[in-house]
């Protein structure tokens, strides 16, 4: 991933489109530990109790506060893959997936440490395969989903889907096209690798921080449907 501005930014930070303060810097690129460095107010998602369950939205704006929407019984493991060349050669650090992990823990999607892995569909496909096997329920890719030569994320992901989620796609876009049109340019795939009980949720989020948000605002209420349709429960 060679520019952020090629997944599409909506957070408008000083490094990529002027108009907003910037996250706190994350750690160097590599394996790292998630990251706690997010402001609730960032984003209106549920928070994980101190009980281990995850607590209903504050507020019923936005995906979160849908009708319907339910919430994890109990916290899931999840993984998030950071996905860039200039992070893994160190020429940035990586804030997108300390984010991620950070936002998808407020869903009850527990990610122990972010995976930083360069941009192409062999490395790309390994630490996804890598996340599965290791037994995470929820893979989130963040980078690579553009169309510079080397955004090769979801030409990674796809052989990996049983069942692609369009809608749910599409879902993410438009959420994303309410802040840039920007978000228009990611290629993100979203879908299951498997219908049944043992089937993961796999997500290609774009590399800025803003594309992370708009992707978990949209993944994060819907992943106890997936995972409880996939066991078979009720829709």
């Amino acid at each position: 991933m060679s520019d952020p501005r090629a997944d599409y930014v909506s957070d408008r930070v000083p490094d990529q489109v002027p108009g907003q303060v910037s996250d706190q810097a994350s750690p160097a690129c590599g394996r790292a530990p998630a990251s706690p460095a997010v402001a609730a107010s960032d984003v209106a998602v549920s928070d994980v109790a101190a009980s281990g369950s995850v607590s209903a939205p504050a507020s019923p704006s936005g995906p979160a506060g849908s009708r319907g929407v339910r919430t994890l019984s109990e916290p899931v493991r999840g993984a998030v893959v950071t996905v860039s060349d200039r992070c893994v050669s160190g020429e940035r650090q990586d804030v997108s997936g300390p984010l991620a992990a950070e936002l998808l823990g407020r869903h009850g999607v527990v990610v122990d440490e972010v995976v930083v892995v360069p941009d192409g569909v062999d490395s790309v496909r390994e630490a996804i395969t890598d996340a599965l096997a290791s037994g995470a329920r929820v893979v989130l890719t963040t980078g690579g989903t553009g169309v510079m030569p080397r955004d090769l994320t979801p030409e990674a992901t796809a052989p990996l889907l049983a069942t692609r989620l369009e809608g749910v796609e599409a879902q993410v876009r438009a959420h994303g096209l309410a802040s840039t049109p920007l978000a228009g340019l990611s290629r993100g795939l979203v879908g299951v690798t498997s219908r049944e009980a043992d089937g993961a949720l796999v997500v290609n989020a774009p590399g800025s921080r803003g594309g992370v948000r708009d992707t978990v605002a949209v993944i994060g209420p819907l992943v106890p449907h997936v995972l409880d349709q996939l066991g078979g429960g009720d829709h």
